[in-house]
């Protein structure tokens, strides 16, 4: 991003993305808090104003109301003699003479009035009481509530927008910053041509395809186009990606180095121009020209979810701005921990964060680089502080509250997120402990002994500076628990956990940590020391992270459309006869999907091809979900795509790479690609026993329970 200062101390691009971006994430954090706000205001005032003697509630009270229009003064037998005298009504319709007028019964015309009478005075009871009881307070109070009520029902109604907003200036701010994911970043002079022209080519089949579905498919149907508006920002975003492509095409960077190959060049394509490519030429193959314009548009479908992993993002990138990790690792160094100890501790520890954010990518995105850095220090292998960052976000996933977890019991009626969660623990300890075990036979020197006296200590002493970070989360969680009623869970956690990560950072830019200081523990991107300056850069990071990963999401969702197109998952018996031979053959392609496609777009595939095979095949619904998770994640971590070792790079740096690449050159095998095995390896081996040592325990866990209860009880 260019940050030569124009206005305000900010470049222009700034001004175009950062405060824009900025006010949409605030007004989600609004719309969101608003909800929980407005709940509370409901109850205050059902507290406060009415009349319960009368029956007069504060919902009656919101709006004014209008007078009945009968009379309740009404005479009885004027009226009743009135209609006796009417003349019967005379219709030219024949069918009306097949049926006889009967002659009118002044007793039920009477009944009937008076019945009348009764209900209109107790309308205009109730209305004069309702009248009497809209006081000045109940004015103003209602002036409050109803504005609140606003702002949710337009977050509610208008939530794609905002999401198409966000996103449209996010991918345009990283398309600028050529930030895209991809194997390799854009490095050498001849990477750029290859680079250019894939963008140009996949942003160009996004233009195409999106006008194409709006004017030959919407438009062409004769029926009205719901929020036409989403269509025109949809086509105008891929019209800009289009132009910024073509020019860089044409003017690449004068500073890239020398050398490359066209070869190698291919990998330095982002993973999203492969997929909008790969996905546009399957449906333009079928006659399907709308085909990637309509899976582009379930991003909107789903926009609360993506506006809460922005929500997240923006969390993960103020905590990279505070001494919060810092400040923690101070607590378990002076215990000595060896490396392999001490990255079993941080992959624990980042568990928790990991769950709240829904998704392994957003963590490592958040704080990769910390963890990186803090396994590096002490003492281990460069290539194994890269795995250590890779699998950093990919053991939590199974935790609440992950978002993931929510999506799938949204979408399968068969299973609920308590029963997700509670296998999900134990999941988190299996792999957990699978990690730490090999990573203790792979370790190459003993690590010293501590005094457990001085480590106990040196960390109680660690603790002091820690704590008012602790007081503030638990004073925000309190707040929202005694304001507005509401618990921090898999559902409140987005619209949370950014209010609490912003009084974070501001009481940490009020202690003014020395710039000096800022730069020695986060080298990689250093950290703000001021208020605004902390906020700006995260969010400015933030933004890039938003039009990367979400582009990369979307165009998933594609690649997921081109799977259930083309037949593949017809193909699937829905009955093998043997739930082993199910249980492998979804185990194979779980993980596939999870090399190709993000978790969310995933979730959805396979929701709707790949679960109804399993449970039609007898695999346990909860059970299924989990082989579906860890498989994910192996997925996620395997090549030829490997996301979280792509982000793990982007997050560190090609400097970093290339010096844990020079470290191992003439070293083994394994020790030359460690942060390619070590992951796959630990994931591989919980994988495959979630997968049939699950399918054991769901057989035979009701009996070896109770044979264990016998033993313990005898």
């Amino acid at each position: 991003m260019n940050n030569k200062p124009l206005f305000l101390n900010r470049s222009g691009l700034e001004w175009f993305s950062s405060l824009p971006v900025m006010c949409l994430l605030l007004l989600t954090l609004i719309i969101g808090t608003g909800e929980m706000f407005h709940g509370q205001l409901l109850r205050m005032g059902e507290r406060m104003f009415g009349d319960p003697a009368n029956n007069i509630q504060y919902f009656m009270l919101r709006a004014d109301p209008t007078k009945p229009d009968c009379d309740p003064n009404m005479d009885i037998d004027a009226a009743v003699a009135a209609q006796a005298a009417a003349p019967a009504t005379v219709s030219d319709d024949p069918l009306d003479a097949l049926f006889a007028s009967e002659p009118q019964d002044p007793a039920a015309i009477r009944d009937s009035m008076e019945k009348a009478k009764a209900l209109c005075i107790e309308k205009n009871t109730m209305y004069e009481g309702i009248v009497k009881n809209i006081t000045p307070k109940v004015k103003a109070f209602r002036a409050i509530e109803t504005g609140f009520f606003g702002i949710f029902k337009f977050g509610t109604e208008n939530r794609p927008l905002l999401l198409l907003v966000m996103f449209a200036i996010a991918a345009v701010t990283t398309t600028l910053g050529t930030h895209h994911i991809g194997l390799r970043p854009p490095r050498y002079k001849k990477d750029f041509p290859v680079y250019g022209v894939s963008m140009v080519i996949a942003n160009g089949l996004g233009l195409f395809s999106s006008y194409y579905y709006y004017n030959n498919v919407l438009l062409s149907s004769g029926i009205p186009v719901e929020k036409p508006i989403l269509n025109y920002i949809m086509i105008a975003l891929f019209a800009v990606l289009t132009a910024i492509s073509v020019v860089r095409l044409l003017r690449p960077p004068v500073d890239a180095e020398e050398g490359g190959s066209w070869g190698l060049g291919l990998l330095s394509i982002p993973l999203y121009a492969f997929m909008a490519i790969t996905s546009s030429i399957s449906f333009l193959g079928e006659g399907h020209a709308a085909g990637l314009a309509i899976y582009l548009g379930q991003l909107l479908e789903y926009s609360g979810i993506f506006l809460n992993l922005a929500l997240y993002i923006w969390a993960g990138m103020l905590l990279k701005q505070t001494r919060v990790v810092h400040l923690f690792m101070d607590v378990v160094r002076p215990f000595n921990f060896s490396p392999e100890t001490l990255t079993w501790v941080i992959l624990v520890a980042a568990a928790i964060p990991t769950a709240y954010t829904g998704a392994s990518g957003i963590f490592v995105i958040a704080a990769g680089a910390i963890v990186y850095k803090e396994v590096l220090q002490s003492g281990a292998r460069r290539q194994y502080a890269l795995a250590a960052a890779a699998m950093s976000g990919s053991l939590g996933v199974v935790l609440r509250p992950c978002l993931l977890i929510v999506l799938i019991a949204a979408l399968n009626k068969q299973v609920t997120t308590n029963e997700l969660y509670g296998w999900g623990v134990s999941v988190f300890l299996l792999t957990s402990t699978i990690f730490f075990l090999i990573s203790l036979y792979l370790r190459e020197g003993k690590s010293q002994p501590t005094d457990m006296g001085v480590a106990l200590r040196g960390a109680a002493r660690a603790l002091v500076p820690v704590s008012p970070y602790i007081v503030i989360v638990v004073a925000v969680v309190q707040a929202y628990q005694y304001f507005l009623d509401t618990k921090l869970d898999e559902f409140t956690a987005p619209v949370m956990l950014p209010v609490i990560m912003l009084f974070i950072v501001i009481f940490d830019k009020m202690r003014r940590e020395p710039k000096a200081v800022a730069v020695i523990n986060n080298p990689e991107a250093e950290r703000r020391v001021g208020l605004e300056g902390a906020v700006r850069f995260a969010t400015n990071e933030t933004i890039g992270h938003i039009g990367a990963l979400i582009m990369l999401m979307a165009l998933s969702v594609s690649v997921g459309g081109v799977i259930e197109r083309s037949g593949l998952m017809e193909n699937v018996p829905e009955n093998f006869g043997n739930i082993w031979l199910a249980l492998t053959i979804m185990m194979g392609l779980l993980v596939f999907i999870g090399m190709v496609m993000d978790p969310f777009g995933a979730v959805i595939l396979v929701s709707a091809t790949i679960a109804p095979v399993a449970y039609s095949n007898g695999i346990d619904p909860v059970h299924f979900w989990m082989i579906v998770l860890t498989a994910f994640e192996l997925g996620y971590l395997s090549p030829p795509v490997a996301l979280n070792q792509l982000l793990v790079r982007m997050v560190v740096g090609e400097k970093v790479m290339d010096e844990a690449d020079a470290e191992v050159a003439n070293k083994s095998f394994y020790y030359r690609y460690e942060r390619w095995i070590l992951p796959v390896v630990v994931l591989a081996i919980g994988l495959l026993t979630v997968v049939y040592g699950g399918q054991l325990l769901v057989e035979h866990g009701a009996e070896w329970r109770a044979s264990l209860d016998a033993m313990l009880g005898s």
